[in-house]
């Protein structure tokens, strides 16, 4: 796991080398193992190093083959990589134990279709001196970022926005269309980031740069590739099919140099991942939990059960409330992408590696792929509950608006969005599943009258006449949304901000490919998880899969009304540099939320105040 940074098609080289080395100090973080720089007449890589796989200086990066005819600089992990390697060592002589060579003899071997043969995370650059041609590619779920920029002195890229943005080629304006999805959304979603000229390089996808211009392809798709079953697969095919899946894709990820372990919340998904990494491993399993004095917040219980199941060497970290209140100023100075999610990974991650531990695996995923969230029963709601969509817009609009007069709430509000559409169904509910902030809102939020497309609902449009069944287009639409765009990137900037590396087991793409072709009724209506519980057999107690979910619940309201209000109006007054924002708007619902309107909940302001940190912290405007 590390940081990369580089520039091509540039007109200054000598230029272009200083500010490399100014981009890789910033993602300094990413790796404190190792730096390097490469450069020739066509382009300039940069890397940083947090050396998991052969950790000796063989493994430096930028990595290149004898004559340099090949150079690559590299993030992530290629999972595979030993398989890969015995493929490859009838064609390649290898001279490392790293998975970083084993890219460049498979990019020898098959070119840019090597990536297909990846199972992994990644986002790497590859120079190919004979074909005068820089790859740069992206893992299938993006899991790892890219982010990268088209200027008049060269393409800008690096793993991180404000690495970019240091080169200050890049007016740091706030793009308005991203503004509002980040509005609706508390992010914004690849391919855009939340300034104007700066993109994210999509999941499977890859960028081609050479004297022709640049070229940006897609290599795999989380659609098309799913597994098309026949229909007629036993309960207990399907069950041994998927343990088999996660198995590997664990004992895929438990490959590293370094001290390692797991995160363990005593969950269903942190608690299976225990468990299968229990089951390979000849050594206990390190494993972590943050653990509080205050009850409400404290789910030591679970997570003890399960580490005296497993027998793991576990370590609790014990914070409080307060503690934590205290790091939240730390964990948005660490924020690279505004978010508005992320301090408690950034907690975890911090704890984590002051344990000793680089590497550590991770439950993310579960609940995208396993229909682990409320959306997904209340999609299944939705297609029972079809007569309501015969009940004429305006009585269902009135209706809305009663229950928003007589029961004023968030959820209220959410519900009287979804009566107001035009049809009750996926296509129209799902966009306002997870929207923050909503219409009449935004629009009192920003300066511009016309109204962005919003991109979620334009997905969401799509996948709604796909031929698949519905519990697996809703993770088709999490996948893509919520977990790519908010959770997998604040397990990468949080947990880089330490140099902690995250896997992600419920990620492997055949697991996903397979999953997605399974049908609702193995899914739902069950106990929750059903598909991947029993998939697992009895490997995890009852008192896991049957407790109450859980997860942070700080009182954020009660600590912006007090311990955090000086805070959170610092920031909030940032936001009157930002040209498309509408600042009345800001203070009115700070206002708002001050004076108890229960309407206006924490997690709605909360990503404002994140954004003025940002803005403030980035120079934007």
């Amino acid at each position: 796991m590390c940081g990369i940074s580089g520039i091509a098609r540039f007109k200054n080289r000598e230029v272009c080398e200083e500010k490399v080395r100014t981009m890789n100090r910033l993602i300094a973080h990413r790796g404190p193992d190792a730096e390097g720089i490469w450069a020739n007449n066509h382009c300039v890589l940069g890397h940083r190093r947090l050396s998991i796989i052969d950790t000796s200086a063989a493994g430096n990066q930028p990595f290149h083959n004898a004559d340099s005819s090949l150079v690559l600089v590299f993030n992530g992990e290629i999972y595979n990589y030993l398989e890969l390697r015995q493929e490859l060592e009838s064609t390649h002589v290898f001279t490392t134990q790293t998975d970083t060579e084993v890219i460049l003899a498979a990019y020898k071997k098959w070119g840019i279709d090597c990536v297909k043969h990846f199972f992994g995370m990644f986002a790497f650059a590859l120079w190919d001196e004979q074909r005068a041609q820089l790859l740069i590619a992206r893992d299938r779920l993006g899991v790892k970022p890219l982010y990268y920029s088209e200027t008049d002195e060269g393409l800008v890229f690096a793993s991180e926005l404000r690495a970019v943005l240091s080169t200050d080629w890049i007016d740091r304006k706030i793009s308005s269309a991203a503004l509002s999805d980040y509005l609706r959304y508390q992010t914004v979603h690849a391919p855009n980031t939340i300034i104007e000229g700066v993109h994210m390089l999509m999941p499977g996808h890859r960028m081609i740069i050479d004297e022709k211009g640049i070229h940006t392809e897609r290599w795999w798709d989380l659609v098309d590739s799913r597994v098309k079953l026949e229909g007629n697969e036993s309960k207990s095919s399907i069950h041994n099919r998927i343990n088999d899946l996660l198995t590997s894709s664990v004992e895929l990820r438990m490959r590293a140099d370094v001290p390692f372990g797991a995160f363990l919340s005593g969950g269903i998904d942190s608690s299976i991942v225990v468990g299968l990494m229990s089951k390979i491993s000849r050594h206990p399993v390190n494993t972590f939990s943050i653990t509080f004095q205050e009850q409400a917040y404290d789910e030591s219980p679970y997570s003890e059960l399960i580490a005296k199941r497993f027998n793991t060497k576990h370590t609790a970290i014990q914070l409080n409330a307060q503690h934590f209140l205290s790091m939240v100023p730390e964990a948005l100075q660490a924020m690279d992408h505004p978010s508005g999610d992320g301090p408690n990974t950034y907690v975890v991650s911090k704890a984590t590696r002051e344990a000793g531990v680089k590497m550590a695996l991770s439950g993310l995923g579960g609940d995208e792929v396993f229909a682990g969230y409320d959306v997904f029963r209340r999609m299944k709601s939705l297609e029972k509950n079809e007569w309501m969509n015969r009940m004429p817009k305006p009585i269902r609009q009135n209706i809305g608006a009663l229950l928003r007069a007589v029961k004023p709430s968030a959820a209220s509000e959410k519900l009287a969005a979804a009566l107001a559409q035009e049809r009750v169904d996926l296509a129209h509910f799902y966009p306002l599943t997870r929207q923050v902030l909503y219409e009449r809102e935004i629009k009192n939020l920003l300066k511009t009258t016309s109204s962005e497309p919003n991109g979620v609902q334009l997905l969401a449009n799509a996948v709604a006449g796909l031929r698949m069944p519905t519990l697996s287009k809703v993770s088709v639409l999490e996948i893509s949304t919520y977990m790519q765009n908010v959770l997998l990137r604040d397990a990468d900037q949080m947990s880089m901000a330490h140099a902690l590396e995250i896997r992600v087991p419920f990620l492997d793409h055949r697991l996903i490919e397979f999953v997605l072709g399974v049908g609702d009724s193995f899914k739902y209506p069950h106990t929750p998880k059903e598909l991947l519980t029993a998939s697992v057999g009895d490997l995890i107690p009852r008192e896991i899969i049957d407790r109450p979910k859980m997860g942070f619940t700080f009182p954020w309201a009660v600590w912006m009304k007090n311990e955090l209000r000086p805070f959170c109006e610092e920031q909030l007054s940032a936001l009157q540099q930002v040209e498309a924002l509408h600042y009345p708007g800001v203070e009115e619902l700070w206002r708002r939320f001050l004076n108890g309107d229960k309407s206006i909940t924490w997690s709605r302001i909360w990503p404002l105040v994140v954004l003025g940190h940002w803005v403030k912290q980035q120079h934007a405007h």
